[in-house]
C-alpha cells in the first residue's frame, strides 16, 4: 500500500475514492510547523539558522502520518501547486526523516491543478522530487516576513505605544489605504459645467448631443467653469439652427479578457456578487477541492490562487467545442488566443481559474450546489468560455452637429453604438471599475444608445438645451477588490496572500471597511506615519515589488536565498539600530508635524490651531497612551483638557471646543436633573445627573457633536426603550444599543435592527416583524438552538458536522457538545475547515472535553496555550502587543498587584533547520 498525503480531509476523501484501496490518503491540514512566536526563532547571526515548532494538532496528525507510513510501500507527497504546497511536503518530509520513519523508501512529490480523476491520475504517473529552489524562496520569505515583524513591531511598542505590529507586506499594503485617504484630504474640488441638447431629426426622433467646442475654443470636461459662462453659451444656443455636418459609423470589435486569476476573481466577485476577498476564497476552495455530483466527488474548478492568465491546451480544445455547441460556430474564433499577464512579478506557474470541464455548465450544476457556490462557479464557467470566444463586433456612430446663431458658431456631438454581433458578450460583460473616480469613467452611457438616422445634412430641431453643474471628485477609497488590484499592479503579495493581508490589517484596527469601502483608522494612520518617517524605504512600493522579484529569482534557482537574506538584514538591522535613541518626544514631534492638518485643523477663525482651547497658554501636541493616541495640553497637569482621536483621525468636538466644560442642553422633565453634552476620554457623550448614579450615553456613529440638542439627547438617556408588549407572549420588547449595534429584544430572544434611527422610531408592528423573520431565519428564540449559517464538513476527532452558527454573544463554530467563538473581527461567511477544526480542539482542551476519538487512543492532555495555525499570507508572523518581550525596568511608582507566575508551557516539539539541508 502507497501512502498520499494532502493538505485537507475532504480532499483526501475524493483523492482516495479516486486511487483505490491500494492507496492511504491522509491529511495534512496545511502547515505542521511554524516559526514559535518568540524572540529567537531566526538567527541572522547563525547563518540565518532556524527553528520550528509543531503545534498540538499537528503532532497528531504527523503522528498518524508516520504510523501510517511503517507499513506503507511508498510516500506521496501531493500538497497544493504553488510555493506553500512544496513546503508543507517539504515539512512533512523533514519531520518524517526526523521520527526516522522513512527508511529507504522511496518519496515522490506529486501535483495537479484540478481534482479530477483524470488530472489526479495522470500527477501519479508523473511524480517529480521536492523542488529545493522552491522550498529556498518559502524559507526566505518566512524568514524576511519573521525578522521585519519582529524586529519593528518591539519598536513600535516603545515608540508609538497603542501600535499592534508592522509586517512586510501588511504595512505597505496599509500605506496604500493611507495615502489614498490623504489624497482624498487634500483634494480641491472644481466647479464645472456640461451642456447638452435635446434635438430631433427631420422623423421627430429624438436624440441628445454634447457641447464639444465653441467659437473656435475646443473644449474639455472642466472648459465651462462657472454658471455665467455656462448660461451664455445656453442663451446662444438657444437661439441657434442645427445641421448636421457629418455622420460617421464606424464597425469596431471588442475583445474577451483573460480567464481569472486570484487577484481578477476577488474583483469581479466583490463586483458582481457581493463577496469580500475572504468570502471568494473559501468558496473557491469547495468548488475546487470537490463537490458530490450525482454520486461522484469532482472538483469543479482549477486550483484558486495563480497568476497564470493561459489555460491548459486541452481545456482550450474543449472549450472551442463547448463555445461551438452552446453559442454557435460562428462563436468560435479561427485561431485559439493566448494571453500574457500585464501584473508586475508575475509568476505565471499556474492555470488561469477555469472549470475542470466546460461541459458541466452552470445551470446543470445549479441543483448540486449551494446559492453562493452556483454564483461563484457560474462567474468562473463564463468567464474562461467567454475568453476562448470570438470578438464582439460592434458599430459606433458619431454625429457632428453645426449650430450657428448671427455669426456665433458651436459644435455638438451625438455619438451611439450597436452590437452587430456580440460575440463573448453573449457569455460574459465585465464588472465597472470601482478604482475610478466618476470624473475619470469614460461616458458610457452616450455610446450604448443607439442614435436614430441621421442624415448628413439634415436640419435639425431644439427642443431644449440643458447646462447641468457638476463638481471634481476624489480619487475614491479602495474596496478590497480594488486594493487587491493596486497590488498586483504594484507587485505587492501573492495571489496567496492578498485576503489574508486585508484580514490582519482589519483585525490590527488599522482599516475599517463602511459600505465596501476601506478607511484608515486613526492607529494605521500613526502607524503608516511614524514609519514613513523612521523607516521610509521598507515601506517604499518599489523596494516591496522588488523584494518580491528577488523572491521570484529564488524559486527560479537564479538566487541565493540566504544572500537575498544578508543583503536585506545588513541595512534593515543598521536602520532598527539607529531608532535606540529616538525618543518618544522625537517620534510625536514628528507626528505633529506630518499629521498637523488632521489633528489640529484650521478653526476657520484666524487662532492657533494648536493653542490650548481650555487655559490659552498650553500647547496641543498629539499624546499617546494605553489606548492609544489623543490630543493634549502642554501644561499637563495644570491644565487636564484632552481629546479622542476619531478613526479616520479627525479629533472628535473639534466643532465644539466648548465641550472642555459640559454644556446644558436642558433639564429632564421626570428628574429635574440637568441633561448635558460632554467630552471625555473616549469621545462625546450625554449625560443626565451628577455624580457616579448620573445616566451616561455616547453619542452613536455618524452622530456629531453640532447636531446634539435636547430632544436627541433624552433620546439616547431613554434607552433602552420599550416598543411595547408582544401580542402573542404579552411580554415586553425593548430597543436599544448595545456591543453588536442597534437591537431588539423579547423574551431572551434578539434581533439586529439597522441603525440608531430604528432603535429610537420603530414601531409594535414592525418589531414584531422582525423578531419573527429573525426567528425563522433560525435566530436564537430564548432556548433553542441557532440554526446553521453553514456546514464546513466532518470533524477527524469528535466526529458529526462543523457548523457556523449566530449566537447571542456572536458567531461561533459547533462540533457535537462543543462551541468554539469565533474572533471579533472573523467573518464568520469566511471561516475554513481548517480553522474551525483548531478553534474547536483548543476549546475542547481548555474546557477539558477531550473529543470521544483522540480520549480513546490516548488520555486527555494538559492545558496548551493556543497557538494560530499559519495561513497561507505574508505577515502571519507580525506579533501582537501581548506577545512582546519582557520590558525594561520602569520608574517606581505606585504599587501594581503581583500577577501570578505563568504556568509551564507543554513541551512543544522543536527542530532546527540549520540541520536540515533544503535540498
Amino acid at each position: 500500500m502507497d501512502l498520499v498525503i494532502v493538505e485537507s480531509p475532504a480532499k483526501a476523501k475524493t483523492i482516495n475514492k479516486y486511487l483505490g484501496s491500494n492507496y492511504k490518503v491522509l491529511a495534512s491540514f496545511g502547515h505542521v510547523r511554524d516559526l514559535p512566536a518568540k524572540d529567537g526563532s531566526v538567527r541572522p547571526d547563525d547563518d540565518f539558522s532556524m527553528d520550528w515548532e509543531v503545534d498540538k494538532p499537528s503532532q497528531k496528525r504527523l503522528s498518524d502520518i508516520a504510523t501510517a507510513l511503517k507499513t506503507s510501500d511508498r510516500l506521496f507527497l501531493a500538497t497544493d501547486p504553488d510555493r506553500e504546497g512544496e513546503a508543507i511536503s517539504w515539512h512533512v518530509l523533514e519531520v518524517l526523516k526526523q521520527k526516522k520513519v522513512l527508511k529507504d523508501k522511496p518519496v515522490s512529490r506529486v501535483v495537479f491543478n484540478a481534482i479530477t480523476k483524470k488530472a489526479v491520475l495522470d500527477a501519479m504517473a508523473n511524480p517529480r522530487e521536492i523542488d529545493a529552489p522552491l522550498v529556498d524562496a518559502y524559507l526566505a520569505r518566512r524568514a524576511l516576513d519573521y525578522l521585519v515583524g519582529f524586529t519593528l513591531s518591539p519598536v513600535l511598542w516603545r515608540k508609538l505605544p497603542g501600535a499592534r505590529s508592522a509586517g512586510r507586506v501588511q504595512s505597505v499594503s496599509l500605506r496604500l489605504v493611507c495615502d489614498r485617504e490623504a489624497e482624498i484630504e487634500r483634494f480641491k474640488t472644481d466647479e464645472y459645467w456640461q451642456i447638452a441638447a435635446k434635438l430631433t431629426t427631420p422623423r421627430d426622433e429624438e436624440f441628445v448631443a454634447r457641447l464639444t467646442s465653441f467659437e473656435g475654443e475646443k473644449l474639455n470636461r472642466l472648459s465651462i467653469g462657472n454658471e455665467t459662462r455656462a448660461f451664455e453659451i445656453r442663451d446662444m444656443l438657444n437661439g441657434a439652427s442645427f445641421q448636421a455636418a457629418s455622420v460617421e459609423a464606424k464597425p469596431t470589435r471588442r475583445n474577451p479578457g483573460a480567464p481569472f486569476t486570484t487577484s481578477t476573481l476577488q474583483q469581479a466577485a466583490s463586483a458582481k456578487l457581493g463577496f469580500n476577498a475572504s468570502r471568494t476564497m473559501q468558496v473557491a476552495q469547495r468548488l475546487y477541492e470537490g463537490m458530490d455530483i450525482g454520486g461522484e466527488t469532482v472538483g469543479l474548478i482549477t486550483y484558486m490562487r495563480t497568476d497564470g492568465v493561459q489555460m491548459a491546451p486541452e481545456a482550450i480544445d474543449e472549450a472551442r467545442i463547448a463555445i461551438a455547441k452552446t453559442f454557435g460556430d460562428r462563436h468560435v474564433p479561427e485561431k485559439a488566443r493566448v494571453y500574457t499577464a500585464k501584473a508586475k512579478n508575475a509568476q505565471e506557474a499556474h492555470e488561469a481559474i477555469r472549470p475542470t470541464s466546460f461541459d458541466r455548465h452552470p445551470k446543470d450544476m445549479e441543483k448540486f450546489l449551494d446559492r453562493d457556490q452556483a454564483r461563484l462557479y457560474d462567474l468562473v464557467w463564463k468567464r474562461a468560455i467567454a475568453s476562448q470566444m470570438a470578438a464582439a463586433e460592434i458599430e459606433r456612430t458619431t454625429a457632428e452637429i453645426l449650430a450657428e446663431n448671427g455669426g456665433r458658431q458651436a459644435t455638438l456631438r451625438a455619438t451611439g453604438s450597436v452590437i452587430r454581433f456580440e460575440g463573448f458578450l453573449s457569455a460574459y460583460q465585465e464588472h465597472r471599475d470601482d478604482s475610478k473616480s466618476p470624473t475619470e469613467q469614460p461616458e458610457e452611457e452616450d455610446e450604448a444608445a443607439r442614435l436614430p438616422e441621421i442624415g448628413g445634412r439634415d436640419t435639425l430641431k431644439k427642443r431644449s438645451i440643458d447646462p447641468t453643474q457638476h463638481f471634481t471628485e476624489p480619487p475614491p477609497r479602495f474596496s478590497e477588490a480594488s486594493l487587491i488590484k493596486r497590488m498586483e499592479e504594484l507587485g505587492i503579495g501573492r495571489p496567496s496572500t492578498y485576503a489574508a493581508t486585508l484580514q490582519t490589517l482589519e483585525d490590527r484596527q488599522y482599516i475599517v471597511q463602511d459600505k465596501r469601502k476601506l478607511f484608515p483608522d486613526s492607529k494605521g494612520r500613526l502607524v503608516t506615519a511614524f514609519l514613513h518617517n523612521f523607516f521610509e524605504k521598507y515601506v517604499e512600493y518599489d523596494f516591496t515589488a522588488d523584494l518580491e522579484g528577488k523572491l521570484d529569482r529564488i524559486s527560479a534557482g537564479e538566487l541565493a536565498w540566504k544572500d537575498v537574506l544578508r543583503d536585506f538584514w545588513t541595512d534593515f538591522s543598521a536602520q532598527v539600530d539607529g531608532t535606540k535613541e529616538l525618543r518618544v518626544t522625537d517620534v510625536l514631534d514628528a507626528l505633529n508635524e506630518e499629521l498637523a492638518p488632521l489633528v489640529f485643523p484650521d478653526r476657520g477663525d484666524g487662532s492657533n490651531p494648536r493653542a490650548c482651547p481650555r487655559c490659552g497658554e498650553g500647547k496641543l501636541s498629539l499624546k499617546l497612551g494605553k489606548f492609544g493616541a489623543f490630543v493634549g495640553c502642554s501644561n499637563y497637569p495644570d491644565c487636564g483638557f484632552t481629546r479622542q482621536l476619531g478613526s479616520n483621525m479627525q479629533a472628535e468636538g473639534v466643532d465644539g471646543e466648548g465641550l472642555n466644560e459640559p454644556k446644558v442642553l436642558g433639564v429632564d422633565p421626570d428628574s429635574s436633573e440637568p441633561v448635558t453634552l460632554r467630552s471625555g476620554r473616549f469621545g462625546p457623550y450625554v449625560q443626565r445627573g451628577d455624580g457616579k448614579e448620573a445616566k451616561r450615553s455616547s453619542l452613536p456613529k455618524g452622530w456629531l457633536v453640532a447636531d446634539i440638542d435636547f430632544e436627541k439627547a433624552v433620546q439616547l438617556l431613554s434607552l433602552p426603550r420599550e416598543v411595547g408588549l408582544h401580542p402573542e407572549t404579552g411580554k415586553p420588547i425593548l430597543a436599544g444599543l448595545g456591543r453588536y449595534g442597534p437591537f431588539l429584544q423579547h423574551d431572551g430572544a434578539y434581533a439586529n435592527l439597522d441603525s440608531i434611527e430604528d432603535v429610537l422610531t420603530v414601531g409594535l408592528n414592525r418589531a414584531v416583524t422582525v423578531i419573527a423573520e429573525k426567528k425563522e431565519k433560525g435566530g436564537r428564540g430564548g432556548r433553542g438552538t441557532p440554526a446553521a449559517l453553514a456546514t464546513l464538513g466532518e470533524h477527524p476527532d469528535i466526529g458529526g458536522p462543523i457548523t457556523v452558527r449566530e449566537g447571542r454573544f456572536g458567531p461561533y463554530v459547533n462540533a457535537g457538545k462543543i462551541n468554539a467563538t469565533l474572533p471579533k473581527s472573523k467573518d464568520p461567511t469566511s471561516v475554513t475547515l481548517e480553522e474551525a477544526i483548531q478553534l474547536l480542539n483548543e476549546r475542547a482542551e481548555k474546557t477539558g472535553k477531550v473529543p470521544k476519538k483522540a480520549a480513546a487512543k490516548k488520555p486527555a492532555a494538559k492545558k496548551a496555550p493556543a497557538k494560530a495555525k499559519t495561513a497561507k499570507a505574508d505577515d502571519a508572523e507580525a506579533p501582537t502587543e501581548k506577545k512582546k518581550p519582557a520590558a525594561r525596568r520602569a520608574p517606581a511608582k505606585a504599587a501594581a498587584p503581583t500577577a501570578p507566575a505563568p504556568k509551564a508551557a507543554p513541551k512543544t516539539e522543536l527542530i532546527k533547520a540549520s540541520k536540515v539541508k533544503a535540498d
